[in-house]
């Protein structure tokens, strides 16, 4: 079993924070893993694994248009499932 289910994935823009705010703010509110963002002031990737993606979601939503949102159940696809 994994700690963290949910490899959630979306791009950002118009994002009113910088990366580095970004990340702090996801590292300090959210329980989670592999977190990267990348990008600048006008668009932004993020990529995290957490249990609770819908909460990264709603913060990254207060932030920025949010588009290419993709959340894969890693644990499925472990099971050789569809994630």
């Amino acid at each position: 079993m994994l700690e963290y289910r949910f490899d959630t994935q979306l791009l950002m823009e118009g994002c009113k924070a910088s990366e580095d705010e970004v990340d702090a703010y996801i590292q300090a509110h959210f329980a989670g893993d592999c977190l990267l963002v990348v990008g600048d002031e006008e668009v932004m990737k993020l990529h995290f694994h957490t249990n609770e993606p819908w909460k990264v979601l709603e913060y990254c939503a207060s932030q920025g248009e949010i588009y290419d949102i993709v959340i894969e159940n890693m644990e499925r696809q472990e099971n050789g499932l569809p994630g």
